[in-house]
């Protein structure tokens, strides 16, 4: 059985919406003891204006002062040629492009429809491909609202494959799927999956879900269960769009690997490290955190029986 590549997402997704900043050297310390822990790759930071969001306007810092270590990618997203420019220049392993597939999300969290964003794309990928650097560089594109947008609705299953399929043909090397306000269903995931897995074989799409109505690691498994094996998750559960009402909490990192590992599925990852480090976040963001199994502990935990 393929082993499960889990994308963590909390230094960049998580910590974007906080109103508590997290100082530099907590988030170095957090992603250092997450790159420990297994995981395949982790998003770090974004490269954006520091206006526009002021928690993470460390990114150079933060890129700088992480240990690096074999075998996990350090991917950052970037909103447009300067951010890319900027992230070359950290030495990251992967970039992470975003644009929407409805139009209102666009203009409202890029200021761009998706047809703005791939003539975007277009100049930040023959950048890349100029730069001394750029053939080691995995560039990914994240494809917000791809299960619905909280605007328009229903977003059609063939604009989201028109385009991936878009992003493809100019260079992009993976897609991420985003369930960007938790609007996805388990029947819809399944369906969008084997169909862009049909679509585009040999394509590394990953999934991203939002529990927004709890329905998370419902459409992971259904994920899994169309053949993908590239899931984003976020440590504690935290994170969200600040563009996008009703964007709640990620998929909890730590709650997707018990899951998985439970069903006896492997996904390379050391649960007991991440639970550690999740148990730590509501000191550095200042409230609790949605995650389940930090609380409860894991389902093979024991209880002594209750003394008569």
């Amino acid at each position: 059985m393929t082993q499960l590549q889990i994308n963590e997402v909390a230094p960049r997704d998580g910590f974007q919406i906080e109103t508590t900043f997290v100082p530099t050297d907590e988030k170095i310390r957090l992603i250092d003891a997450l790159s420990a822990s297994g995981l395949t790759r982790i998003e770090a930071t974004s490269f954006v204006s520091p206006k526009a969001i002021p928690a993470l306007a460390d990114a150079a810092e933060v890129v700088a002062g992480i240990q690096r270590r074999p075998g996990v990618g350090i991917t950052v997203l970037v909103p447009n040629l300067k951010g890319a420019e900027r992230a070359l220049a950290g030495g990251v392993d992967e970039i992470n492009l975003v644009m929407s597939a409805s139009d209102s999300h666009g203009r409202t969290n890029l200021r761009m429809t998706p047809e703005q964003s791939l003539e975007q794309f277009a100049e930040i990928l023959a950048m890349v491909r100029s730069h001394s650097r750029g053939s080691s560089v995995f560039i990914n594109a994240s494809l917000s609202t791809s299960f619905g947008c909280p605007f328009e609705g229903e977003v059609p299953q063939a604009r989201v494959l028109d385009l991936a399929g878009r992003l493809l043909e100019l260079g992009v090397q993976g897609v991420t799927l985003c369930d960007t306000t938790g609007m996805a269903n388990p029947a819809q995931v399944a369906r969008l999956c084997e169909a862009a897995l049909a679509g585009f074989p040999g394509t590394p799409f990953t999934l991203h879900f939002h529990n927004t109505r709890g329905m998370g690691l419902a459409n992971a498994l259904a994920a899994w269960q169309a053949g993908i094996i590239r899931f984003d998750a976020s440590l504690g559960g935290l994170g969200g769009c600040p563009y996008a009402p009703g964007a709640t909490g990620n998929v909890c990192t730590e709650d997707l690997v018990h899951m998985f590992e439970q069903m006896g599925v492997a996904t390379g990852v050391d649960l007991d490290a991440l639970l550690a480090a999740s148990a730590r976040l509501p000191t550095l963001v200042g409230h609790e955190t949605p995650g389940q199994v930090v609380k409860a502990g894991k389902a093979d935990r024991r209880y002594p029986m209750p003394s008569r």
